[in-house]
């Protein structure tokens, strides 16, 4: 912790913290959207099998030039229980009879039909291609349009566990280089993907760039900050990240061909990539790692730039090393993920906030998806979720700067899983309601994300908190896989899933005070730093209880 004491020296919020934290957050804005890309991308359209007497523009001008469009659909395509023409079967010879309306015909049997076998054709007035178009990923091939979200999800799942002990292993602005270079060759070329299986591979390879991506940003911000703006940085991250998921629905209104769409999202994160060169690397990580050279380097750059010479004159080698020097000590073994175990508080710290994070994922994941349910315009709804992202993370940094980080959290968490349980009792018919709540459940849930960061990364110590935010992540994504699955659950009884996202929120919200405050403390770099945590509240609960026995 020894560490705060030199960046108060070369400015713990200076000009070099504000241009790379800007930095950073145009790359949470560029990376956000790719998650939530395939609500637009990969959007169903409405569709019809393609029929030679309809569709041949030969055969319907010089043979049925006298009949309209809407008499050769009739006897083409059957009609479903709704009335409506079939999605994937068509008859399989015209049914003239059916064009004689007033007569009977009692002998006539059912008329054969078949699967669509020349294709479909599709209402292109929303969208003009997507990637079900592309590869007709409709009927019996409907089930594939899930495939490659779950290829993304996994991809993400994937980089939580692997870039993450990457991270703590080869430092902080390699991994992000990396992963901008990656994220924007993968979904580039996914646009322009030959086949279904290559663009699910390049998603897979998205899906694992854009959690490390996420996730080192908030590191990088947060580890060149002092404790006062800490929750500053997180949350404005987190902000970043909602507005750039609403910047899609506004790019998707005006692009509808999903090939220029995919162009249009991707493009630009060549550019981040080039200049993501003059990003420091943390000058907290490198000390830690036994750096402390380059460590030097990167705190007198920093001081120069904020405007601080005396202090980059000042500062030596061996002013680092005697600041630093348990630290570095401690840096000499290098900790590996089998350390974690000799922590019993860390164990107990990372299981409890994978529980938080997880019961905020299931919900948040869970009202997300249920958008396409709601029966309304999704660029609407989608656009309103950006808005109210702004004060919620408003007010999320207000409780944690002025309430901690403990009450903060538990207070948004059982908010949202109140919420949960309220809209089940709102009916389907009180559109403008539900949308009103969905809006106010999209900011209670951001703001639980941001208080999830936020403590996640002041408890866990530099030394290895990439890889404890991995192991976080996979639970995180674990609650983003299995909320769609509860809403089959709806077949037996619409409030199931919403209650068991609303009290699973209420009761984790309540492990939050199991663990130790964090606001206006210096963050932990070592896991000596964890040991000596718990071994001062043992100290301060033994002197309080002699202090009572003393009184009495």
């Amino acid at each position: 912790m020894a560490f705060q004491d030199l960046l108060d020296q070369v400015g713990g919020m200076g000009r070099l913290q504000i241009i790379q934290m800007a930095f950073l957050l145009l790359c949470n804005a560029l990376a956000a959207p790719h998650i939530m890309l395939e609500n637009f991308t990969a959007v169903i359209l409405g569709h019809r099998c393609w029929v030679h007497i309809l569709d041949n523009d030969t055969v319907s001008d010089n043979a049925t030039g006298t009949l309209s469009h809407n008499t050769l659909l009739r006897i083409s395509i059957p009609l479903d229980s709704n009335l409506r023409p079939e999605k994937c079967r068509r008859f399989i010879h015209p049914q003239w009879q059916l064009l004689h309306q007033n007569r009977t015909f009692s002998n006539m049997s059912e008329p054969d039909t078949e699967p669509c076998m020349d294709g479909w054709v599709y209402d292109r007035s929303s969208f003009l291609s997507t990637t079900v178009t592309e590869w007709d990923l409709v009927c019996e091939s409907q089930s594939l349009n899930s495939v490659s979200k779950f290829f993304f999800m996994a991809g993400m799942l994937m980089g939580s566990i692997v870039c993450g002990y990457l991270t703590d292993r080869f430092g902080r602005r390699l991994l992000l280089t990396w992963s901008l270079f990656q994220l924007a060759v993968a979904e580039t070329c996914a646009a322009l993907a030959p086949t279904f299986l290559v663009y699910c591979s390049l998603r897979l390879l998205a899906g694992m760039s854009t959690t490390t991506i996420l996730t080192n940003t908030v590191l990088l911000i947060v580890e060149w900050t002092t404790p006062k703006y800490q929750a500053m940085g997180a949350t404005m991250a987190i902000l970043f990240c909602n507005l750039g998921q609403s910047t899609i629905a506004g790019l998707a209104y005006g692009i509808r061909n999903w090939h220029t769409l995919q162009l249009v999202v991707s493009i630009p994160i060549f550019f981040l990539f080039i200049f993501s060169r003059w990003v420091s690397e943390s000058a907290r990580w490198l000390i830690i790692n036994n750096k402390p050279e380059e460590g030097l380097q990167k705190l007198k750059k920093a001081a120069r730039v904020n405007g601080m010479e005396t202090s980059a004159d000042a500062l030596t080698m061996e002013a680092v090393k005697s600041t630093m020097k348990d630290e570095l000590q401690a840096a000499q073994n290098k900790p590996s993920l089998c350390d974690l175990f000799h922590s019993p508080n860390l164990i107990k710290w990372i299981c409890l906030l994978s529980l938080v994070r997880f019961a905020i994922a299931l919900p948040t994941f869970g009202l997300f998806l249920h958008l396409q349910h709601l029966g309304t315009n999704v660029f609407l709804v989608q656009i309103l979720l950006g808005a109210v992202s702004i004060p919620s993370n408003y007010v999320s940094i207000w409780t944690l700067n002025h309430k901690g980080r403990r009450i903060s959290l538990f207070f948004f968490m059982s908010m949202m899983g109140i919420y949960f349980l309220v809209i089940t009792f709102v009916p389907e018919e009180m559109q403008t309601m539900r949308i009103i709540l969905t809006t106010l459940g999209g900011g209670l849930s951001f703001a639980s994300v941001s208080c999830s960061v936020t403590f996640s990364n002041e408890l866990l110590p530099t030394v290895i908190r990439a890889t404890g935010l991995g192991i976080i992540g996979v639970c995180t994504n674990l609650g983003a896989a299995l909320a769609p699955l509860l809403m089959i659950l709806e077949t037996y009884a619409a409030p199931i899933p919403w209650v068991i996202y609303g009290a699973s929120c209420i009761l984790a919200g309540l492990t939050v005070f199991l663990l130790p405050e964090t606001r206006n403390q210096p963050l932990p770099d070592s896991l000596q730093d964890i040991k000596n945590e718990g071994k001062v509240s043992r100290e301060v609960k033994q002197e309080e209880l002699s202090i009572k026995e003393t009184q009495f």
